[in-house]
């Protein structure tokens, strides 16, 4: 058609007044498609715009048609139009080449098929290609096949074998023609040359190959293999693969390996542009036989394209009182991919107001859900996401900044009501009392706020002559100043006003406490102080304990704690006789009266406020102690005041006690924390792992060498690290028959016996102490838990017996042990052994038995020795004590009996509480 036919009536058909085409600024919009059509708004008629070409357009597609959608605003429509086209036949039937060649043996069967070119025609349904015809012959017959897309191709099919001798060629014509008005036709030279015998063609194994493959996909993907077999031998056994016949781009597209059949791609496959291929491959020998099959390749769509938005209308601002359902923007998505990965959803955030919804096929509507608040939400960003269903799905998002405006829809607003102000009264005029503050949620001139006070009465005077406001700020100032006791409360009503048209409004009452300052002392009502005279209270001799004498009674101007009052009695003749109520200033007795006391008693009563600073009122009341006036009287008329009572001797005296008792009970506690310290110290050493230091202490000797035993036996006590808590055992001596028992000797013994017991008890204050420094072995010195006593001159010692040793001392002589073993050697050199000077000079090394060359086994009496004759030389040894200390017994009976009991140990006082405890036993 030519540029500018009709088309149709748009405004007919879609039943438009030409009125609202133009009033809506009807346009058409085609997207990214060239625009064929125009649309004349002032007839309502669709014409032609530029030429339309149908295979330019579409191709092989039927029906052919192009859409575009017109949009008209005020309010906004949307309507989509469909134009069809219909094909003339403009195209005749073309072959891409103008001769075919065809070698065909000799020897070539009946029913041997040749594949010739198809012809190519744009047009479409009748006006495509219906026909071909070959030219008549005595050898070759034409058959037509039709293909599933509807278009035709022949093959010419051998009805009488070839006879090279006869015919060595043949030209042939084929004629293709379509079914337009007028017919059209297309023309294509045959030219065959026969060939010398090759009897066996090639044979495919499938008549049709099927293959998939990704768009997209990479230059060199493998595709499909065919396969021919050829029954012959040698050169004509040999087969070739070649693609037959392709149509437009394909041979860019793909191709195929002649020796092996395998095809690849070669170029850029686009899903968007072909879904499948079909080619067709023909398999040739070296002999010129030939067959062939088809191949379809499907193409795969992957999700490679992301969705498109267009937004074709957006209006911004917004007013908020728009109602819901308002449509704010029109928008356009296209997706580029098919079925799935092509369909498209389009959402929004869901905490917006708006939802969107599809109006036409890929045109969505956004609109308000609700209404809107500018005050909450002044503006929106609108994020309009597509996705399509792809996998993995891909999207594409638009933002939408959409502001709304504001209208005068808040009225002002006080934060809390109503509102309590306070004010000291003797307030000085002009001062700030209050703030009051509105807020209103609009915006601009809307929001702008000003304070009005309400015309109010306040007892018969207007509001304005007490306080006055400031529009802009809204504070409060006092016109005059207040009195408590005149006025004590102002109510008044303050109004907030907007700069909106029309004004809006709220109110909002503040209640003015006037509060109460001490600026008023206490009255006194009664007694009635009068100069003239002299007024006096009587209590009777009789009066009891409580008895009511009189009551002050006293008034304050003030309220609240400011006239709270309270009595106190400042002076008074006689304190312990007469006690004020501090609530109800009642003047009552605290004791019996008795004769003693004075007849004229004089009191001094102070009432006080509890304001700050507090005020105060004094008054005298005089008190007659006596059964009747006349007794009085003459008492009364020489007056004359009592002696004022220092008030601070009680305070000096109640602070002398507390100093005191302070003093007491810190001297208490610490004597008690003195007393509960040294105790744990005694039992964390007490209960301590250290190991006992072994203590020896010297038996008892005077010294002129008698005493209760005059032969020294000596026993080993063996403890263990914990043998306070354990019994003391006594082990016996080497010999049985060294031990002869004295019966002068019996106190001594029951006396070790008993300090035996004293030392097994816990709590007893009889405790081993350490050693003096310069009484002690050293460690290779001292005997080993054998039992054996040391030699009879360890009984010659001087000196009392040595105290027991302290917990503390008992560490300190373990940490010299630990220094003294590395001196063991150097300390057994000739000599005392470093013994101390308290014992006998005699003591020396040689009395000392070498533990050293013995072996003691604990637990026993025995004693192992290497050396037999050292162990004969003791044995005469003792054998011999033995014997003179026989006779001596036997020659000084009398003396033994006759010897005084050697001197006892000075006690100390942990021995005085010992022989204590034991006499308690």
């Amino acid at each position: 058609m030519k540029k500018g036919s009709l088309i149709g009536n748009v405004a007919q058909d879609l039943g438009l007044g030409l009125k609202r085409l133009r009033a809506g600024r009807a346009r058409i919009v085609t997207g990214e498609s060239n625009q064929y059509t125009e649309l004349k708004t002032d007839k309502g008629i669709l014409v032609v715009s530029e030429r339309i070409d149908r295979e330019q357009l579409c191709g092989d597609v039927t029906p052919c048609s192009f859409s575009f959608e017109m949009i008209l605003e005020n309010p906004i429509e949307l309507h989509r139009i469909t134009v069809e086209i219909l094909d003339v036949n403009d195209h005749a039937p073309a072959f891409p080449m103008k001769d075919l060649q065809f070698e065909i043996s000799e020897s070539a069967t009946v029913g041997a098929r040749f594949l010739l070119e198809s012809a190519v025609d744009p047009d479409v349904t009748l006006n495509a290609l219906q026909n071909y015809i070959l030219t008549p012959n005595d050898n070759f017959v034409l058959k037509q096949h039709t293909n599933p897309d509807g278009s035709k191709y022949a093959e010419m099919v051998l009805q009488k074998p070839l006879d090279r001798e006869e015919h060595p060629r043949l030209s042939l014509k084929l004629i293709a023609v379509d079914g337009g008005n007028p017919q059209r036709s297309g023309t294509v030279n045959i030219e065959i040359t026969v060939l010398d015998a090759n009897d066996n063609a090639p044979v495919f194994n499938q008549s049709v190959y099927r293959a998939t493959v990704m768009e997209n996909a990479t230059k060199g993907t493998y595709i499909a293999t065919v396969n021919a077999s050829d029954a012959d031998s040698g050169s004509n056994g040999h087969i070739s693969y070649y693609f037959s016949k392709l149509k437009g781009n394909i041979v860019d597209i793909f191709t195929i390996d002649m020796s092996t059949g395998s095809i690849s791609v070669s170029g850029q496959i686009d899903y968007e542009k072909d879904k499948k291929y079909e080619v067709r491959v023909e398999a040739k020998d070296q002999g010129g036989l030939t067959d062939s099959s088809k191949v379809v390749i499907e193409v795969l769509d992957i999700n490679d394209n992301a969705p498109v938005i267009n937004v074709m209308s957006f209006s911004s601002p917004v007013s908020e009182d728009a109602p819901p359902g308002t449509t704010v923007a029109v928008i356009n998505v296209k997706d580029a991919d098919s079925e799935r990965n092509g369909q498209i959803t389009c959402s929004i955030d869901n905490n917006l107001p708006f939802k969107i919804k599809s109006s036409l096929s890929s045109y969505y509507t956004l609109i308000s859900d609700i209404g809107f608040d500018r005050e909450t939400k002044p503006e929106y960003n609108i994020t309009i996401t597509a996705t399509d269903s792809g996998s993995p799905p891909l999207s594409s998002a638009r933002t939408l900044h959409l502001r709304i405006s504001d209208v005068n829809d808040n009225a002002p607003f006080f934060g809390k009501g109503p509102y309590s102000a306070y004010i000291t009264e003797n307030n000085s005029p002009g001062m700030s009392i209050f703030t009051v503050s509105a807020q209103d949620s609009d915006w601009n001139q809307n929001a702008r706020i000003s304070y009005l006070l309400e015309d109010t009465q306040i007892s018969g005077t207007p509001v304005s002559t007490y306080i006055s406001i400031n529009s802009e700020t809204g504070v409060l100032h006092a016109v005059r100043s207040f009195d408590y006791e005149q006025i004590k409360q102002i109510t008044l009503v303050v109004k907030a006003q907007d700069g909106g048209s029309p004004p809006l409004c709220n109110n909002v009452s503040v209640n003015l406490f006037i509060q109460d300052q001490n600026d008023n002392a206490p009255q006194v009502l009664y007694p009635v102080q009068i100069s003239s005279s002299l007024v006096a209270e009587m209590v009777p001799r009789s009066a009891d304990v409580g008895y009511l004498v009189t009551k002050v009674v006293a008034v304050d101007m003030d309220s609240g704690q400011n006239s709270w009052l309270s009595y106190k009695l400042q002076k008074a003749t006689d304190r312990a006789l007469f006690e004020v109520g501090i609530q109800n200033g009642e003047i009552r007795t605290i004791r019996q009266v008795n004769d003693k006391d004075a007849v004229k008693q004089r009191l001094t009563v102070v009432v006080e406020d509890n304001g700050q600073p507090s005020r105060s009122a004094t008054v005298n009341v005089n008190v007659a102690v006596a059964d009747s006036f006349p007794e009085v009287l003459s008492e009364f008329t020489d007056f004359t005041h009592d002696k004022e009572y220092n008030d601070n001797l009680t305070f000096y005296l109640v602070l002398a006690l507390a100093v005191v008792s302070f003093l007491f009970i810190t001297c208490l506690v610490v004597i008690i924390s003195v007393k509960i310290y040294r105790w744990r110290q005694s039992r964390i050493l007490y209960h301590s792992n250290l190991p006992v230091i072994p203590y020896y202490p010297p038996r008892y000797a005077d010294t002129l060498g008698t005493g209760t035993l005059q032969h020294v036996y000596n026993y080993e006590v063996c403890r263990t690290t914990d043998s306070r808590k354990s019994d003391c055992q006594f082990a016996r001596p080497c010999s049985q028959n060294v031990l002869i028992m004295d019966p002068s000797s019996t106190g001594t013994i029951q006396r070790m016996q008993s300090e035996k017991n004293i030392l097994d008890e816990p709590d007893s204050p009889l405790e081993q102490k350490p050693p003096n420094a310069d009484w002690r072995f050293t460690q290779g010195q001292r005997p080993g838990p054998s039992g054996a006593g040391g030699p009879p001159e360890m009984a010659m010692g001087t000196g009392p017996w040595p105290n027991p040793p302290t917990e503390a001392e008992q560490l300190q002589a373990l940490m010299a042990a630990a220094n003294e073993v590395s001196e063991a050697t150097a300390t057994l050199g000739p000599g005392t052994m470093g013994l101390s000077t308290r014992y006998s000079p005699q003591f020396t090394l040689q009395h000392v038995p070498d533990y050293r060359q013995n072996v003691y086994i604990p637990g026993s009496t025995a004693t192992l020795t290497s050396n037999p004759q050292q162990q004969q030389q003791q044995q005469m040894l003792m054998q011999q004590q033995m014997a003179a200390q026989h006779q001596a017994l036997q020659a000084q009976p009398s003396e033994a009996a006759a010897q005084p009991e050697p001197p006892k140990a000075a006690q100390t006082p942990a021995s005085k509480k010992k022989s204590t405890k034991k006499d308690k036993k």
